[in-house]
């Protein structure tokens, strides 16, 4: 972020920022989301001294509720997702919330919404800065932009800025996504507009470009001269988590792979940006995304793997099958489990292939990035004993063990020489204290007018260009009729069935066998 920005919006140059005076409205305030995330992310904002002194928040939403009973809410939020509880300073934002009940479809309530903010920004000193969360369902996102317009709290809003975050997902294909951008940008400009993934606000993840660019050991061996191969790994070991309906909708694809997945990608394969400013990291992002190999349908059956977890044992619990969810049809065929090989068509990664995977109900939870090294061009070591030597390694752990580690050929000590694989380990708890909840960092930086950690609308898009494809192979694109849904896969495209608890399907393994590699042991 730039010196200029931070002066504007009221932060500080010595890396302690703060904004100006606003209000965030959240709508879709009585959902799940603001409870977990938003309020724990604002209430260790303010302990931490990073919130104005001059600060509201306005929940909105359709349920009857008012100010005491959704202060209420919070509070019990707090205790249940924050591992500080609500303490003191609680009391403080306590009496900075209040809750407007209204109907996102009706321009009255928009209407009143404004009067009740404009008010309330007189009364508090707020300056007019507008902050807004849209934390409800994506069918709502465009509808509420369009309202704020014609109410006069869109982009054009003169009695301060005015800023609003997406939550993913961006639309449902290429087309969808389009047409979510074309209405969102009829109201609020690009640079107003903040689209949020929270894997961006991972500290290990923005970790990647700090490790790449700024240790010379490193930097240089980043390339298809020195790289055999990259493996990137979301393994989650939950299910759905009472999320059936929207799971059948969306599918491991859109959930996890045309967000989480490629922004990993883009960030360990990108080339290094002119300075860490938002637009040179996003057209650095644009660049490499346009670079990937597009999928054929052929190319679908030769290097995608799907697959949907059935019944088996996670942490030594029995667990139901993916059909056997609630809110799941009994013949679904929608996937819970991809992994893709990724070709990257330019200089520095011709050749290198790219391996991705996520699914649902695997083994353990954990995040990693697998830089796999080339091999010595000449082993003088070849007649001597090795044990279990492995390809140099280098490994990203994003989570839950968030550190780095490197692997490399030692000798054992004794008087023959024999070789085996070691591991040098950096683990984040180092630094002590916890890490920023990744709400909390995007939060400010949307405050703050950063967007560097935010997808821009060409990001998005592309992102969905080298995808939709891919679910076009499924037969899981929209169609005139609405949502193709999970019981309208295409079922000559294979769907094989892995047992909870497992690392997904067969066809993962040959997916790399093919080209004489194995997935890393997580």
């Amino acid at each position: 972020m730039s010196i200029e920005r931070q002066a504007l919006d009221g932060g500080h140059t010595d890396g302690e920022r703060k904004p100006l005076p606003f209000t965030l409205v959240v709508f879709g305030a009585s959902g799940d989301l603001t409870r977990r995330k938003l309020v724990p992310a604002l209430y260790s904002m303010d302990r931490r001294g990073l919130l104005p002194e001059q600060f509201a928040m306005v929940g909105v939403a359709r349920r009857p509720l008012g100010d005491e009973a959704f202060r209420n809410g919070l509070r019990e939020g707090l205790h249940q997702f924050s591992e500080v509880g609500a303490g003191t300073r609680w009391d403080r934002l306590d009496h900075q919330v209040s809750y407007f009940q209204g109907d996102y479809q009706d321009a009255a309530s928009f209407e009143a919404l404004k009067r009740q903010l404009d008010e309330l920004s007189k009364e508090k000193g707020l300056g007019g800065n507008r902050l807004y969360y849209l934390a409800t369902p994506p069918e709502a996102y465009a509808v509420i932009a369009e309202q704020l317009g014609k109410a006069g709290m869109g982009g054009d809003w003169t009695g301060g800025w005015s800023r609003i975050i997406v939550e993913k997902p961006f639309g449902r294909d290429l087309t969808t996504a389009q047409d979510l951008n074309r209405r969102l940008q009829a109201v609020f400009s690009e640079d107003q507009i903040f689209r949020i993934d929270h894997y961006l606000g991972k500290e290990t993840v923005q970790n990647i470009l700090v490790f790449r660019l700024a240790n010379g050991i490193f930097e240089p061996l980043w390339n298809r001269q020195y790289v055999d191969h990259v493996q990137i790994s979301i393994a989650e070991h939950i299910g759905l988590e009472g999320r059936g309906l929207y799971y059948e909708e969306a599918g491991a694809l859109r959930d996890m792979v045309q967000n989480h997945v490629i922004q990993l990608l883009s960030l360990v394969a990108m080339e290094p940006p002119a300075s860490f400013g938002a637009d040179s990291v996003r057209d650095e992002k644009v660049k490499l995304l346009r670079a990937i190999r597009p999928y054929s349908s052929k190319d679908v059956l030769r290097s995608v793997v799907r697959g949907q977890y059935g019944a088996g044992t996670v942490d030594g619990q029995l667990v139901p099958g993916y059909r056997e969810e609630s809110g799941v049809a009994p013949d679904s065929q929608t996937e819970t489990f991809v992994a893709m090989k990724v070709l990257i068509d330019n200089w520095r990664w011709a050749g290198v292939p790219f391996y991705v995977r996520t699914g649902k109900r695997l083994p353990r939870r954990s995040t990693e990035v697998v830089v796999a090294f080339r091999p010595a061009p000449h082993s003088a070591f070849r007649n001597t004993v090795t044990t279990g030597l492995d390809a140099n390694e280098l490994i990203l752990r994003i989570q839950p063990d968030e550190g780095i580690g490197l692997r490399f050929g030692t000798k054992i000590p004794g008087p023959t020489i024999r070789i085996q694989d070691a591991e040098m380990q950096f683990s984040y708890g180092t630094f002590g204290g916890k890490q920023p909840e990744a709400y909390e960092r995007l939060l400010l930086d949307a405050a703050l007018g950063d967007s560097t950690l935010f997808t821009r609308r060409d990001e998005v898009e592309a992102a969905w260009a080298l995808t939709t494809p891919i679910l076009e192979a499924w037969g899981r694109v929209d169609s005139a009729d609405g949502p193709a849904g999970g019981a309208v896969g295409n079922r000559d495209v294979p769907l094989p069935v892995y047992p909870a608890g497992s690392w997904g399907p067969a066809e993962v393994d040959r997916l790399l066998a093919a080209d004489g590699h194995a997935w890393r042991n997580l």
